[in-house]
């Protein structure tokens, strides 16, 4: 599968405007991220890392990481 031939999503958390995030559905178990600002840098990794990742943003295991 190609990226132009991905079925891009907006996430339903974005709201209106240039910050979204898209989503879409790789090959086997992969998942791909990008952004709205930057659509041509785009993140790929697995349901499982993903569901992870969100588990622990959401329990605040991040919050130390500084914004630049």
């Amino acid at each position: 599968m190609y990226v132009s031939e991905c079925r891009w999503r907006k996430s339903s958390h974005s709201v209106e405007g240039s910050n979204c995030l898209y989503v879409a559905a790789g090959e086997r178990d992969s998942i791909m991220l990008r952004e709205s600002e930057q659509p041509e840098v785009i993140l790929a990794t697995t349901r499982t890392r993903l569901r992870t990742f969100i588990r622990a943003a959401k329990a605040g295991q991040f919050d130390h990481v500084a914004e630049h």
